[in-house]
Order: C-alpha cells, then sequence, then structure tokens
C-alpha cells in the first residue's frame, strides 16, 4: 500500500512540474508575442496622441502590471515622440497630428517639450488638432497649442492653477507614542518638516510659493500665447473657473468649436479630402514610432537615464546603485559611444548610492563628453549625480537642487510602554545597540549620526563648488535643502542652459564633433519575463502587491518608516514632484 501511495505522489509531482513548467512557457509566450513587428504607415495618415499612451521619460520606468499580459496603455518614450514629430514634418504620408486625450500620463517637462516640438511641427504647413471631453488640466496645457481646439459640447476644461497641500504627523505621533528623531542640514529641507511640526515652516512656505509661481507663470504664459488671451483674462477665467463650463469655455476662446467626436473626426476627413463614409488613418506614436528605421550602427550618443528615487544594490524600479555603475562602465568601455547624454529624472535618495554614481560619472567623463538634462526634477541626489557633468540642461520647469541631506529614525517608546512593553538591552560598548525600535538612537548614536549628516553636506557642496565654479558661501546661500524652478536655477548658476533632451543631444554630437550619429538608450528595457523571474531584484510579489495598494509616492514613506536599509541611513532626497493634474 505504501508503494502504491509513493507511486501515486511521485506521478502526481511530475504532472504538477510538467504543468508549472508549462504554464512558466506560456507566460513567456505571451510576454514576447505581445512584441509587435514593424509597422506599414497608410497615406493621409494622422499621428494621433490618445488616452491609451502613457508617455514615460525613460525604459526603466515602463515595469507597470508585471502580472497583467497585456496593458490597455502603450508606453512612449519622450524621446521617440519627439523624433516621431521631427520625421512626421517631412513624412508625405502623415498629413497632420490630432491630440484626443482628456488626460495625459506625462510630467511637466515632458509636456514642455512635446509642445515645443508641436510648435515647430506646424511651421512645416501642416496641422494640429485637438480635441477633448473632460479634459485635465495638463492635457489642456499641451493641447492648447493645437491650431484649434475642439470641446464636446457636454465637456469641460479642468482649468483652476497650481496648488500644493501639506501633511503634517508631528500630532499624530506624539498622539499615538511615537518618537522621531530627524537630523538635517538646511533649514529648507522639508522632507523632514511633517514630523518636526505641525503647520508649514516660513521658509518652506516661502519655496513653495515661489516655486509654484515660476511654474504657474510659464504654463499660463504659454497657453494665453497659443489661445491668443491677454495673461491678465486667462488668470480670471482660472481663478473664476469659467472652463468648467462649455460654453464659457467657448466663449472665453478657450475652446474653437462645441463639437461630438464623429463630427471632429469629419472635419479632419474634410481637410484631407477625404469621403465622410471611408475611414480615417490614424496611427498611434507608438505604432509610428516602430515604423522609424533604427540604426544601431557606426557612432553613437548614448542617453543614460537616471529614472527614480536612488537606491543601493539592486533592483528595477528606480536607480539601484549595482545596476547603474555597469551601465556606466559599460558607456565608458564602448568605443563606438562617442558622448553621453545623462537624462536625469530623480527626487534623490542613498546618500551612498549618490555618491558611488557620481564617481563613475567623474570617470565617464575623463573619456568622452558628458552632458546633463533635467526631466521634472533634479533634486537633493538627484542633482548631485550631475556634478559629473561638462554642461546642464534643465526644463524651465524642473524642479531644482534641493542642496540638502536629512536623516530619519522613527522609535515607539511611549507607544510600547502604554501597551505594557519595555526592553533592557545589554551589551559590550557604550553603543553596540545604536538604534533601537523602542528606545531610539543612543546619545553617542545620535551624535555621530548629526556629524556624519554635516559631513555628508559638506561633501555635496564641495562638488557642486567643483562644477558650478562657485565658493563654498554662494552654494550654500542657494542651499540649505532649497527647490528652485529651472528659470531660477539658471539664473542663480546651478544649470547652465535651459533645453530639452533634443537639445542636450545636439550639444553632446557638437562637443563630439560628431555630424552624423544614431542615438541609443540606456540601460535597455527589461521585460516583464525577466522582471517576474530575474534572480537579480530581491523585491518579492507581496512588496510588488503593498506597492500596487499604496500607490508609488505613500508607499516611499511606508519604506522609509520599515525598510531597515532605509529608516537609518543618511538621505538626498526631495519630497516634491510638480503635476499639472
Amino acid at each position: 500500500m505504501k508503494s502504491f501511495f509513493k507511486i501515486v505522489l511521485a506521478n502526481l509531482t511530475a504532472i504538477f512540474i510538467a504543468i508549472a513548467g508549462f504554464f512558466v512557457f506560456f507566460i513567456a509566450f505571451l510576454i514576447l508575442s505581445s512584441v509587435s513587428g514593424g509597422t506599414d504607415v497608410k497615406s493621409d495618415s494622422i499621428l494621433t496622441l490618445d488616452l491609451k499612451t502613457r508617455i514615460i521619460d525613460s525604459p526603466s520606468e515602463d515595469q507597470e502590471d508585471l502580472l497583467a499580459f497585456k496593458s490597455e496603455s502603450k508606453a512612449v518614450l519622450l524621446y521617440d515622440i519627439l523624433q516621431a514629430i521631427e520625421n512626421a514634418k517631412t513624412d508625405n504620408k502623415i498629413k497632420g497630428i490630432s491630440l484626443e486625450m482628456d488626460n495625459i500620463n506625462a510630467g511637466i517637462t515632458q509636456l514642455d517639450d512635446i509642445r515645443s516640438a508641436l510648435n515647430d511641427f506646424k511651421k512645416s504647413g501642416k496641422f494640429v488638432y485637438a480635441y477633448g471631453n473632460a479634459v485635465s488640466q495638463g492635457a489642456y496645457y499641451l493641447g492648447s497649442v493645437a491650431d484649434k481646439y475642439y470641446l464636446n459640447p457636454a465637456g469641460l476644461i479642468e482649468l483652476k492653477g497650481l496648488s500644493t497641500e501639506v501633511t503634517f504627523f508631528k500630532n499624530f505621533a506624539e498622539k499615538y507614542g511615537i518618537g522621531i528623531q530627524v537630523i538635517r542640514h538646511g533649514k529648507f529641507k522639508a522632507a523632514v518638516e511633517p514630523f518636526l511640526r505641525d503647520e508649514i515652516s516660513p521658509e518652506n512656505k516661502e519655496q513653495l510659493s515661489t516655486l509654484l509661481n515660476d511654474i504657474w507663470s510659464n504654463t499660463s504664459r504659454k497657453i494665453a500665447e497659443s489661445r491668443k488671451i491677454p495673461l491678465t483674462e486667462l488668470n480670471t477665467i482660472t481663478d473664476s473657473l469659467y472652463s468648467y463650463l462649455p460654453n464659457l469655455s467657448l466663449q472665453y476662446k478657450l475652446a474653437d468649436q462645441l463639437i461630438q467626436k464623429s463630427e471632429y473626426d469629419n472635419i479632419i476627413k474634410k481637410k484631407l479630402n477625404i469621403d465622410k463614409d471611408k475611414k480615417l488613418n490614424k496611427i498611434s506614436f507608438a505604432k509610428y514610432s516602430e515604423s522609424l528605421d533604427s540604426d544601431n550602427d557606426g557612432k553613437k550618443i548614448a542617453i543614460l537615464y537616471a529614472s527614480g528615487a536612488i537606491y543601493n544594490g539592486k533592483g528595477y524600479d528606480g536607480i539601484y546603485s549595482e545596476n547603474f555603475l555597469k551601465e556606466i562602465k559599460k558607456l565608458q568601455k564602448d568605443d563606438d559611444v562617442k558622448a553621453v547624454v545623462f537624462r536625469i529624472n530623480s527626487p534623490g535618495g542613498s546618500a551612498n548610492a549618490s555618491d558611488e554614481i557620481l564617481f563613475e560619472m567623474q570617470q565617464l567623463k575623463r573619456k568622452k563628453p558628458v552632458v546633463v538634462s533635467f526631466g521634472d526634477y533634479a533634486a537633493s541626489g538627484g542633482y548631485y549625480i550631475a556634478m559629473g557633468a561638462d554642461k546642464i540642461f534643465s526644463g524651465p520647469n524642473t524642479l531644482t537642487g534641493s542642496i540638502g541631506v536629512f536623516g530619519v529614525v522613527p522609535y515607539f517608546k511611549d507607544l510600547a510602554e502604554k501597551n505594557g512593553i519595555r526592553s533592557d538591552v545589554v551589551s559590550t560598548n557604550a553603543n553596540s545597540n545604536m538604534i533601537s525600535a523602542i528606545n531610539g538612537l543612543t546619545p553617542g548614536t545620535l551624535s555621530i549620526m548629526t556629524r556624519s549628516v554635516e559631513a555628508t553636506y559638506q561633501r555635496f557642496v564641495h562638488f557642486v563648488t567643483q562644477n558650478r565654479k562657485k565658493t563654498f558661501e554662494e552654494i550654500d546661500a542657494i542651499g540649505g535643502g532649497r527647490v528652485w524652478s529651472g528659470v531660477r536655477a539658471k539664473e542663480i548658476g546651478l544649470v547652465d542652459e535651459l533645453g530639452s533632451l533634443q537639445d542636450a543631444i545636439k550639444f553632446a554630437a557638437k562637443s563630439a564633433n560628431l555630424k552624423t550619429y544614431n542615438v541609443s538608450s540606456y540601460p535597455a528595457k527589461v521585460s516583464k519575463f525577466e522582471q517576474i523571474f530575474s534572480s537579480e531584484t530581491e523585491e518579492d510579489f507581496s512588496t510588488r502587491l503593498i506597492k500596487s495598494k499604496l500607490g508609488k509616492e505613500n508607499f516611499k514613506i511606508f519604506q522609509h518608516i520599515t525598510d531597515p536599509d532605509t529608516k537609518s541611513a543618511v538621505v538626498m532626497e526631495s519630497p516634491f514632484s510638480i503635476k499639472i493634474n
């Protein structure tokens, strides 16, 4: 009988392994088969940006829905979109561009770059039209560049200006017996302010007000110019929320006509002399980008993407030092790469990892030109790693600077006492138990960590003074953790030029004396299959589930408090991100 059960068990095990193996193969097949081939562009085509397009700054950002076989949205690199617009100017098969999105998943500098490219596209004589239903502020900012803007008769435009809301946890922590020890340098280092105060500080209010007004000034001016509305009138329209009523959107020239979507399509058909009964040839930016020739042979300019928070170790969703250093060293050794554009879109993170990346970028700079291009934000550690550049380009609305350092350590002494929990410590030395979940930092630990934060700040400013050719006092005066818009950063000397990713590429080509070149992206996109089954990442499925439920921003707060590798670390990170929602 025992032998019989052993045989059955063995057979069941073999069947299970076979099924599991088939399942893994089936997943891989579905993922790999979802990769599309080339696309043929039909005559009289309209290049279309719609709701299914998700604009990303770097290949590493295309990591959503790991367990989904197919996503409704298609991620497209900002560079590919800009190249598509540039190519469409002279492509006889592309007659115009249609912007058909109520919401747009893109950052403010991405919208700026695309808007600029569309303005240039219009010089070709081809049209740009836009249509919306319930239109977000970001989507309207981009769509307002169109020759004509059409709105649904029951639609609205969310034009309301910019704001930020700071949430404070000090009283909450005290109420529930949670202690938080904070070490920082810089009165503007607002990342830790919610744990120290129960209201916004004058310094933080000042920097946020300046930042938001700079960005609103830039964006509202461009909307007003495109729509031919006096700027003062546009601000009145915004203050009064007139755009939420379609008839007022029409009256105040935010829209040119109130029509249904099918009527909008007929307008385009009429412009192209196409019969109403015939189908309009629309091609997405994703498919059009796939149709363009890409030649990776010969002399290259590499775009090295640093997107997301900065961490030690290995991983995919962010800038992980071990992975990233390998990419830098590849570029150092690749003789075909004649120049590097270092595209940074990061709020910072680990001070140690940032320092490692900066060192290797300095070594890369010794071998070939390195030009930095800032995305939505290059703050704290994200600004620090740019200090190995020959030249820095920033968008006018880039969140820049935040030259400051901090550390946060939570502990639960009062909460433990309220619930009858206490602890005794047995140790060999004065500070063996440096960080306790119940008692927090020992006095010696607090002293040495304060010195560590100060030393890290001194090192931060040192590298900034070298790159920006300024004194310590000059950088310290504009540092202290303060964030600036790209426009202000240019005025005070934190960046060299205001310009797009394309501007940085052109300058890199000039620096390397290249008249013809190809552009390649690093790191390469990691497939879903590699993410799920690679042993390089320590992030398990439970972590991914928590992240998906909390959202990226809330997960970062959760991680700072719970992750032993981050909660006691010295950090160069900005708490801010700017979105035109």
